[in-house]
């Protein structure tokens, strides 16, 4: 499945379920909630955490259908943008973008 997929699937549950379509301030608070949820089902280990991060994954695309933005789109402009740049390693060995876009 593609993200455009996924998006539009997303966004049609959200309808048929009765789900928020409007809030995108609660969109972006109940997709903190789920960040949470797939660092807590990692860190300890549990067997849902690939559940935890598709649910991550699904409020994301809702909200980025809410807004009117095609994430696959954005996903590969920002690969693009991301391979162009160029980083060394800085004080304390942390990588600093040195070049690039």
């Amino acid at each position: 499945m593609d993200i455009a997929d996924a998006q539009k699937l997303a966004w049609e549950n959200k309808i048929n379920q009765g789900f928020n379509t409007t809030d995108i301030p609660l969109e972006f608070g109940l997709l903190n909630a789920e960040v949470g949820e797939a660092f807590t089902a990692w860190r300890k280990g549990l067997p849902d955490h690939g559940e935890e991060l598709a649910d991550v994954f699904l409020y994301l695309v809702a909200i980025a259908e809410m807004q009117g933005v095609d994430l696959g789109e954005e996903v590969r402009r920002e690969i693009e943008k991301n391979a162009r740049r160029v980083y060394t390693p800085g004080v304390g060995g942390a990588l600093v973008r040195t070049g690039g876009e």
